[in-house]
């Protein structure tokens, strides 16, 4: 079945990192490269900066009430900097 452009260029950073991977260092360090991996595209498929969103999320987690989490997912973090923005 062949790939539309868009597919394969979403694609080829993990096809070109995968050597890299062997050296994740354990199952555990694979987990959480895909785990990085999973957080960065979901923000980039909200149109969210992942740097800007990781570093505000990592900032404010420690003292945000386990409750509000939601608060801090990029689609529900975008709108809330455009409310401020625009106030």
């Amino acid at each position: 079945m062949p790939f539309n452009n868009a597919a394969e260029r979403a694609l080829r950073g993990i096809a070109l990192g995968r050597k890299s991977w062997l050296s994740a260092g354990s199952d555990r360090g694979g987990d959480r490269a895909a785990a990085m991996y999973s957080l960065t595209y979901t923000a980039k498929l909200n149109d969210v900066d992942p740097r800007a969103w990781l570093a505000d999320v990592l900032a404010r987690i420690a003292d945000h009430p386990a409750s509000r989490l939601n608060e801090l997912l990029p689609w529900n973090w975008a709108r809330a900097r455009e409310g401020k923005a625009a106030a």
